[in-house]
């Protein structure tokens, strides 16, 4: 039996994928990810980080995660949640002018700000702005003759203003503040999208980190820009904007809107005037400030930027080159052009998540800075295409609580399917949409929510794989249901309704039935405002060929209406019904007329659903040679590979190599290489491989081939090698190098490791640190403590299993060094993974009683609750066997 809607090895190969995909709540997997992973023999560790950029499976079987449960169950424990009301409406900020300074040694934020506000509707006397963790200069009003001094009353959260008098909604006043703002404290407590709660962050702000420029860059999202200026932080206020920031005048500075003036202040200072003519929400307000260099592009009339430190230019120019096309693409589908003056994209150090839609200015981890040779495989359009339809789903029209999140965050990751349909192809962005759906049934096996939902502990409890992942494979389901046409001009309808304002999921579903005239209401209360998914189980009764009959059981609670896709093939023709399954047990007649002996159910995979099927090996293997979808042969190859069904995967091992789906080409070589047995044992196999190995047209399926035949013969492709190590592409020329590496000359592994030694990609340095650590070699100290000070985010993650090994198995090198730089990252560094993988490096060292004294110690700071669940249950189980 399979499970036909999971994809095993799909599933357990994006957990580790999303080291690489960690926008936002891709969230909460990559926690999974590190936590139900270990740190495994040194040959693996490369397979892993070389196929990371593929949503290909490794063979490896998926494990349950308690970790995972043991926080929902945490979260769910108590007294219910409260209920969560769009904020109310008592005060309307108009337009915001602030005037900001930096002190850099203090990090701190020296501000002036001037609001226009006016009461929402009701007559007021009291004004509560949110302003965290401000020192507080004065409050004026400005008046006709001059500022007039006004009371307040301040708890560190919220100010509270005695107006002189009571204002009514046809009353416009200004009040002016003087403030210092210091984002540092109470920070901390954020979500698994978003890691920190500053606000505004200062990086290497005295320039004391070598190799590490000084920046300032804002996270605003959720509430949290009330921890630099004084605001109404909610998501149903909008105003206008000037923001002017006065910096060193060798720094650029990015904000929303555009940039308006610049003054010379003299004293090496300058101050640069953003204005932002267009009222958008307040936590989608943003500075980035540093020495960044920048690649300009255009769209039309409307101007982009590419930010990034200086000597990236031409990796981001790479990187982003495909944004015109994204808001073509957008534009186009959805009949509304991008709504603002320009666009600019950020890349910084240590950002607190995978990247912020700011309207006009979105910023992105250092993940992608990259050279102008590394970005030849980015694989970073995903995130770029997220942000980017955030402009119109987020930015343009706003959720108007964070109850109604995912009607920003679920159309932002369609609007990666949509790129991904449009650029690749449609298999390529229905695997993608399939590991979101990966994504929400692992959470869902733990959570299970309604999508649409008003109680919640803390507004970052709505970033989660229910938001994002269910959110988007609602729209698909909500597209293929009413067809391209009517869900696109539904789209343009919403927006254009909606335009510059706040809006609930009604506003979605009144758009889409004025468009189609249909009632709705049944879509949208079972997805949208319910909870869980179907659990269908199909039984196909083929006794009468010329009439199938399809049973099917619903085995969640509550029935769901599902429109059904049954296809099969007569010959090579591929034929169609959509059946209607609104009811716990149903039978159904296909009518086929036609004698077929096997029926697909959602052969597209367009529907989430947890659909059980009665098939076997034989099944998956006509599903393979017959389908005309990559992705439903993808999961034909899937199952045989989870089933184990090794003469079956014999029989469609050559032509799987020969696929037009790139997918089912990389899992067959993932697969291949970890079974000698078939590819010893099928004729013709190698000379497929070293051709694929050759000229495949996708690096990864290069790289995968590579790697494959570095198994099947290493020294008999030395040569080949050795021509493949010098490919452009990091992927194909970091398998050669491991396979050159494998060989066993220990002439030539000197040879090539020390030609590469100084490579700076964390592909390229990882064999060479799996070659020093299993052949010995001494004197590495140096070259181990080097890399680890060059490498940055999820490369140094997969290096310092290897740091910490080498120094384990050569102390004389610098052991007491490398303790104290591993303890120094569990203890202090911002990325929960890094944290992780420091503790887990630290693990090689728990003889040591002062060791592991620090260990514990320093667990018990730890903030992210499955980072230190995980720690004090290793711990404490290590204490229990001693």
């Amino acid at each position: 039996r399979i499970t036909s809607s999971r994809f095993p090895h799909l599933s357990n190969k994006m957990n580790k994928h999303t080291l690489f995909k960690i926008i936002k709540i891709n969230r909460i997997l990559l926690l999974i990810g590190i936590l139900t992973s270990v740190w495994a023999c040194q040959t693996a560790q490369v397979s892993n980080f070389k196929n990371s950029s593929s949503a290909i499976g490794d063979g490896e079987e998926e494990s349950d995660d308690p970790l995972f449960a043991l926080e929902y169950e945490q979260e769910s424990a108590g007294q219910p949640l409260p209920y969560r009301s769009s904020a109310t409406r008592m005060f309307d900020v108009l337009h915001t002018d602030l005037d900001l300074a930096f002190d850099w040694k203090n990090q701190t934020v020296i501000g002036q700000a001037a609001l226009k506000i006016k009461p929402y509707f009701h007559a007021q006397k009291t004004l509560v702005l949110d302003a965290q963790d401000f020192e507080i200069g004065s409050i004026q009003l400005v008046e006709k003759f001059g500022p007039k001094k006004l009371d307040f009353q301040y708890d560190q959260k919220q100010v509270s203003i005695l107006l002189p008098r009571e204002y009514s909604r046809l009353d416009t006043f200004e009040i002016q503040m003087s403030y210092i703002a210091f984002p540092e404290r109470n920070a901390g407590n954020g979500s698994e999208a978003i890691s920190d709660t500053k606000g505004l962050y200062f990086i290497d702000p005295l320039d004391t980190i070598p190799s590490k420029p000084s920046m300032i860059w804002t996270q605003g999202e959720t509430e949290h820009n009330s921890k630099w200026f004084p605001t109404i932080d909610a998501p149903n206020e909008r105003f206008t904007q000037v923001i002017k920031l006065t910096v060193a005048d060798t720094m650029k500075t990015i904000s929303n809107g555009v940039l308006i003036k610049q003054e010379d202040l003299g004293n090496g200072l300058r101050k640069d005037h953003w204005e932002m003519k267009i009222p958008h929400a307040p936590y989608l307000a943003a500075i980035a400030i540093g020495d960044f260099g920048k690649i300009e592009a255009k769209w039309k009339n409307i101007p982009l930027g590419y930010y990034v430190e200086k000597g990236y230019e031409k990796g981001a120019e790479k990187v982003f080159q495909h944004t015109p096309e994204m808001i073509e693409l957008f534009s186009d589908l959805l009949g509304v052009d991008f709504p603002w003056p320009k666009y600019d994209q950020i890349v910084v150090r240590d950002f607190v998540s995978g990247a912020m839609e700011n309207t006009t200015a979105s910023i992105f981890m250092e993940e992608l800075r990259l050279d102008e040779r590394e970005a030849l495989d980015s694989e970073w359009d995903y995130i770029i295409a997220h942000e980017l339809f955030h402009q119109w789903f987020g930015d343009y029209v706003t959720s108007e609580s964070w109850s109604n999140l995912t009607l920003n965050e679920a159309f932002a990751n369609y609007g990666e399917y949509l790129w991904n349909e449009h650029k690749y192809d449609q298999d390529h962005a229905k695997l993608m949409l399939i590991a979101e759906a990966e994504a929400y049934f692992k959470e869902a096996e733990f959570k299970q929510v309604d999508l649409i939902r008003f109680q919640y502990d803390t507004a970052e409890d709505m970033f989660d794989a229910h938001s994002y992942s269910k959110g988007g494979w609602v729209l698909h389901m909500l597209r293929t249901y009413l067809g391209d046409e009517a869900f696109f001009e539904g789209l343009n309808l919403y927006l254009k309704t909606n335009a510059l304002q706040s809006v609930e999921v009604h506003d979605l579903r009144l758009a889409m039935e004025k468009v189609s005239g249909e009632d709705l209401n049944w879509f949208f209360n079972q997805w949208f405002l319910g909870k869980g998914h179907p659990e269908l189980t199909v039984k196909i009764d083929y006794s009468n060929p010329r009439n199938v009959l399809i049973r099917t059981y619903q085995t969640q609670e509550s029935e769901f209406k599902l429109p059904l896709e049954v296809s099969w093939y007569e010959g090579k023709t591929r034929k169609s019904k959509t059946l209607v399954v609104d009811r716990l047990f149903q039978q159904l007649e296909l009518g086929n007329e036609f004698p077929v002996n096997q029926v697909y159910i959602d052969e597209q995979k367009n529907l989430l659903v947890d659909l059980t099927l009665e098939r076997n090996p034989a099944d998956l293997v006509q599903q393979f040679n017959q389908s005309v979808f990559g992705v439903a042969r993808y999961e034909a190859l899937d199952s045989l590979v989870s089933w184990g069904a090794t003469e079956e995967l014999k029989s469609i091992a050559s032509s799987a190599l020969s696929d037009p789906f790139w997918s089912v080409r990389e899992f067959t070589l993932l697969f291949l290489e970890g079974n000698p047995e078939l590819w010893s044992s099928l004729d013709g196999l190698e000379d497929k491989i070293y051709t694929l190995a050759e000229s495949d047209p996708k690096n990864s399926v290069r790289a995968g081939s590579i790697d494959l035949l570095a198994k099947i013969d290493p020294e008999k492709y030395q040569t080949s090698f050795l021509r493949y190590v010098n490919h452009p592409s990091y992927l194909v020329a970091s398998s050669a190098l491991t396979g050159i590496l494998s060989s066993e000359s220990l002439t030539l592994k000197k040879e090539i490791s020390e030609r590469f030694a100084g490579e700076k990609n964390f592909r390229m340095i990882l064999p060479i640190a799996g070659h020093y650590i299993s052949d010995g070699i001494e004197g590495k100290g140096a070259w181990f403590r080097a890399k680890a000070s060059q490498l940055s985010g999820q490369s140094l993650y997969y290096f310092l299993g290897y740091y910490s090994d080498y120094f384990n198995k050569f102390p004389e090198e610098g052991r007491e060094a490398a303790l104290v730089y591993l303890l120094g990252l569990m203890r202090y560094d911002s990325k929960d993974y890094i944290r992780f993988g420091a503790f887990e490096g630290l693990l090689g060292y728990l003889d040591d009683a002062d060791v592991l004294a620090k260990i514990v110690e320093y667990s018990s700071y730890e903030t992210n609750l499955l980072l230190q669940n995980y720690m004090s249950s290793f711990l404490n189980n290590l204490k229990d066997e001693n």
